[in-house]
């Protein structure tokens, strides 16, 4: 008999090689029972059965509260042992198993006296002290360990200080006040040059401190990016980097040019430019990131950022930092396009193996190239690896590059729109990723008049391949509806959407094309007969709403009806009714209830908004506010933005009625006095009102405009008295006292004329004060229909988000109207409604600042059940920072 070669089997060698091999979770913890209540501790065997525990935790195994206890309670056993890796693995493992608080007075002991050691030997077992310690601390420990923590901050090894910096950022969250009160032992520390980490944990722990206090913070970096400092570590220079841009984008933010011109800023801007010179490779690509991300840098500085992020594309540099350089690259030419120059190696990175590398260089190019040629090549370079970039956010930026590129070079479209549609018809790709290129698509279509038939088509090809996006599909279709009749032949496109109505298993998809095909009847005599055909086979569909949508546009396009009611059909389809929906509603209710055998008739549907044309009639005008610009005093006042509603100055049955307009200018305000005599006796001459402004901005009386006489009656004269703003606070506020100054004359009332020798008496009346408020400066924007939508399209550049406690009321709906009256805006979607018993609501609003600024306004209200305070949210979005701060100080000052 042959002797049999000895080969173990798959499984025996996986076992001898394979530490975790059938681990489970019973056999290690008897492993642990055994091993770690031996009185000869085997540190091999232990650090063993660690290893396994740690593996099944971060593999999700989960220990009972007994289990977790006995495992803890045999493990701090092991502290007597000398073997400092084992030390180290004990350490992991409490910070894995978080003994609760009954059990941290077992190890505080011996963690204390650890952390407490002296022997140069031992400053890794010091630093783990350290880092268990604080995560294991509660308010009493923290309070027993605080001295040894801030001696460890400055400690002269390295791997303590470190160690303690880093706990300190995980107290800060649970204990800040302790924390706050390291900072000196934490600034020596960020001066110290002996450890990159040192410097790097101090300075990060030391704008935690002080994140709250942009002064601070400010204070912070200027000290440290002063030339008399000690060498910076690479990693606490690109931290100092982030910090210092951070503190120039929010003085960016807030609008303020003096702030930006301030010594501190420019220093930020001159250290920002010398660490472009850095040493160290990624703090120069931190500080050119920094610099391309800054608004308003200069053009000197972008370029000076530029030159240093092309220096990193040269083939010798690692790939990361190529790749780190030319996405940033990538960004700028999106923003600054015309600071771009592409030079060689950015041309050569197009056949680099890296195709993430590669894509990014190939868009840059796109971005910043100026000759249609080259872009058609670089359209034909990107088509050949499309498929070869895996990561979807890349095929995005790809799909941005080239929609921009043709809007630039029109001609291209061709090539662009064969592109776009072979990556659209691709089988793979998310969602996000077809509508992008859908968007891409219908976006040539609507811009370049000659893309319109060969985009349709390939966007018809689309549709009749893809079953897998219902809503890409039905946004095809409604796109043919509007823009298919109009091309010079509109029967080729019938096909496709007769494909989708009979061969469609998605009931939205049929009815969308049902709708569309209906479109086509109705815009194109010559297709009516066909499309009648079609729509007639639909008649019997499984679902009710392509039957009844088929049955509506037979009866419509038949002939069945008048010729109005075929025209009023096509107003349906197309979406040009020209009638409020208000009316339109009306008139339906009202036909309904009539029974009239009679079709509806669109056009006696009254094109005037009458809940509009009611509160038009409702709401008081003054007819002098439209005329005030004509004014010869005023005429070189610009553009009038806003006028208010009159106030009243005087009470009701006095002797004299005085109302007051505020008409808002840029640089002006005129007070317009609406004066009405009620005394029969008298006739008022020189009438003038005085008026003084004695609280707020600096305003300089400009001039005024008397009423020269003013006999008893009904119609008011009109004074007025102008002020120029404060240079440089366009939106300035204040209070104003008011004097009726003027001329009485006797006056005989049954003949109405002036008693003889009466040469008159100066007098006057005192009036209620004026306050000038914010709200004056905001104009209410037209309603916005769809407020997410404008929402996103304004951007979260100068967005602004607060929260505000709001002082007790009767209900929630009284402090939602107050918000919207001190603001002054208009409310949208009917978001000015509450609930009677609401607790949270939101409000949407939209208005016009001074200046002409859109502004938007998200309220939201929540009322705290413990103080019954009311919280009041409030996110702004404007296209203008200092607007968006403006909005929010009229609401701390209201």
């Amino acid at each position: 008999m042959a002797a049999q070669p000895l080969v173990k089997k798959d499984e025996d060698y996986e076992e001898c090689h394979s530490l975790f091999w059938r681990i489970e979770k019973g056999a290690v913890l008897q492993e642990a029972r055994v091993f770690f209540n031996d009185a000869q501790l085997d540190s091999r065997r232990c650090y063993q059965v660690i290893t396994k525990l740690l593996y099944l935790l971060n593999q999700g195994e989960t220990f009972t509260k007994i289990e977790t206890t006995e495992v803890f309670f045999a493990m701090t056993k092991l502290f007597r042992s000398t073997d400092k890796g084992l030390r180290r693995m004990v350490y992991l493992m409490i910070k894995e198993l978080l003994p609760c608080a009954d059990e941290v007075f077992i190890v505080t002991s011996s963690l204390m006296k650890d952390m407490n050691s002296k022997a140069s030997d031992d400053m890794y077992r010091r630093a783990n002290a350290i880092r268990v310690l604080c995560r294991i601390a509660d308010g009493t420990l923290v309070t027993q360990i605080e001295r040894y923590l801030k001696q460890a901050i400055v400690d002269n090894n390295p791997v303590v200080a470190s160690a303690a910096l880093v706990s300190g950022i995980h107290l800060f969250k649970t204990n800040p006040e302790t924390v706050k009160w390291w900072t000196n032992e934490v600034q020596q520390a960020a001066q110290y040059s002996g450890a990159s980490l040192v410097q790097f944990h101090a300075l990060a722990l030391l704008h935690r401190i002080r994140q709250h206090d942009a002064l601070a913070i400010s204070k912070m970096v200027t000290s440290l990016t002063s030339g008399n400092t000690v060498d910076r570590s690479p990693m606490a220079e690109c931290l100092l980097i982030r910090y210092a841009s951070q503190v120039l984008r929010d003085s960016a933010g807030t609008g303020s040019s003096r702030q930006l011109e301030s010594d501190s800023c420019r220093s930020f801007y001159d250290y920002l430019e010398s660490c472009l010179q850095h040493k160290a490779e990624m703090v120069m690509f931190e500080a050119a990131r920094a610099i391309t991300e800054l608004p308003g840098v200069t053009n000197v500085l972008m370029a000076q950022a530029i030159s240093a992020l092309q220096l990193f594309l040269s083939s010798s540099k690692p790939p990361v930092l190529k790749f780190a350089a030319i996405r940033t690259l990538n960004k700028v030419a999106m923003t600054h396009p015309k600071a771009m120059i592409c030079n060689s190696d950015m041309e050569s990175m197009v056949s680099e193996q890296n195709r993430s590398i590669a894509t990014f260089a190939i868009t840059t190019l796109l971005k910043t190239t100026n000759d249609p040629a080259t872009a058609d090549c670089l359209v034909k370079k990107i088509t050949n690896f499309m498929s070869e970039i895996a990561d979807d956010e890349l095929k995005l930026v790809v799909v941005e590059a080239i929609r921009s590129l043709c809007m630039k070079f029109p001609g291209n479209y061709r090539a662009v729109l064969e592109f776009l549609s072979k990556n659209l018809r691709e089988k793979g790709g998310v969602f996000e990723y077809k509508k992008a290129i859908l968007d891409s698509i219908v976006s040539l279509i609507r811009d370049i008049p000659e893309a319109k038939e060969t985009g349709l088509l390939q966007l018809c090809e689309f549709i009749d391949e893809n079953f897998k996006f219902t809503y890409l599909t039905t946004q095809i279709l409604h796109l043919l509806g509007i823009e298919g009749p109009r091309t010079s032949d509109a029967s080729r496109y019938i096909r496709y959407i007769n494909n989708r109505v009979h061969l469609d298993a998605n009931a939205s998809v049929r009815a969308s094309a049902v709708s569309t095909l209906a479109k086509f009847g109705a815009m194109v005599d010559s297709l009516k007969p066909q499309v009648l055909i079609l729509l007639r086979r639909c008649l019997f569909d499984s679902d009710d709403e392509v039957r009844d949508r088929a049955i509506l546009y037979v009866n419509t396009l038949g002939g069945d009806h008048d010729s109005i009611l075929v025209e009023n059909m096509k107003g349906f389809l197309f979406g040009s009714l020209n009638v409020p929906l208000v009316n339109l509603e009306k008139s339906l209710r009202t036909y309904l209830a009539s029974a009239s055998e009679e079709p509806f008739d669109i056009t006696s549907v009254p094109k005037e908004n009458e809940t509009e044309k009611k509160a038009h009639i409702e709401k008081p005008t003054t007819s002098t506010t439209v005329s005030v610009s004509s004014i010869p005093e005023f005429s070189n006042f610009g553009n009038l933005f806003k006028s208010s509603e009159p106030v009243e100055l005087t009470e009701v049955e006095t002797e004299y009625a005085v109302s007051v307009v505020k008409h808002i200018f840029d640089r002006h305000i005129v007070f317009e006095y609406n004066c009405s005599n009620t005394i029969p006796e008298h006739l008022l001459e020189k009438v003038v009102v005085a008026v003084d402004p004695y609280e707020g901005e600096d305003f300089t009386q400009a001039g005024y405009k008397p009423i020269k006489s003013l006999p008893y009656g009904d119609t008011p004269g009109q004074a007025f008295s102008e002020f120029e703003k404060p240079k440089g606070v366009p939106a300035a506020v204040g209070k104003f006292s008011n004097m009726l100054r003027f001329r009485v004359t006797e006056v005989d009332p049954t003949a109405g004329e002036v008693v003889e020798d009466d040469n008159g008496v100066e007098d006057e009346y005192q009036l209620d004060d004026i306050e000038v408020v914010p709200a004056d400066y905001m104009l209410k924007g037209e309603e916005v229909l769809d407020f997410r939508h404008a929402w996103k399209t304004m951007g979260p550049d100068f967005e602004l988000v607060e929260e505000y406690r709001v002082d007790q009321r009767e209900s929630l709906g009284e402090v939602v109207a107050a918000a919207i009256n001190l603001l002054g805006m208009q409310p949208c979607e009917g978001t000015e409604v509450v609930a009677g018993n609401s607790r949270s609501h939101m409000v949407l609003l939209s208005g016009v600042y001074t200046g002409n600024v859109d502004v938007l306004v998200r309220l939201s209200f929540g009322v705290d059940s413990s103080s019954k305070e009311v919280v009041m949210k409030v996110a702004v979005r404007s296209k203008d920072g200092s607007v968006s701060c403006a909005i929010h100080d009229m609401v701390e000052s209201g």
